[in-house]
């Protein structure tokens, strides 16, 4: 089997966007297995040699933030949010569609706006040579990084719900 085959076999999404979901899983799945990797070390470090890896709480807390952000679009497209129905069953399918539409718009400038604020403050810490304590490693990059898949994110949502529209979709319509 060819990886094209293989990408088609497992990706529903086509196109470009079939491309982006795989390579955002990939340097989530990758981030994921060094941060592993690191763990085990510290913990071989810290019980059996007493020397734990300097500055691993920072490299963990850099890699959870580079996982959840980088894989937030590709969740979002797919509509992978966690959905609570409890009052479905006495409203109308159209106040639930104005209701979708509302969260998602709701969700989507939330989003938007929080990721604009982000990138301000990211921007900042650059100009005032922000860094972390044990490895003087630069916070802003990680928070203009955070920013941008928060926008990545925010598109998401409109785009979930635009494709719900579709009569032909198989997705699920919220």
């Amino acid at each position: 089997m060819s990886f094209k085959q293989w990408l088609n076999e497992h990706y529903e999404e086509r196109g470009p966007m079939q491309w982006l979901a795989f390579f955002l899983e990939l340097i989530s799945s990758c981030v994921l297995f060094a941060l592993m990797m690191l763990t085990c070390i510290d913990v071989v470090g810290r019980y059996v040699f007493n020397s734990p890896v300097r500055g691993g709480t920072e490299l963990t807390e850099f890699a959870l933030a580079i996982i959840v952000f980088s894989i937030l679009p590709v969740v979002t497209w797919r509509g992978g949010q966690i959905v609570v129905d409890l009052i479905d069953v006495w409203l109308s399918p159209f106040i639930l569609r104005v209701l979708a539409w509302l969260a998602a718009v709701l969700m989507s400038g939330s989003l938007y706006f929080l990721a604009w604020r982000i990138f301000e403050l990211g921007e900042r810490n650059l100009k005032r040579g922000v860094v972390t304590d044990f490895l003087s490693i630069p916070t802003g990059y990680l928070m203009i990084y955070i920013a941008v898949f928060s926008w990545l994110t925010a598109a998401g949502v409109l785009a979930y719900k635009l494709l719900a529209l579709r009569p032909d979709t198989k997705r699920r319509t919220d």
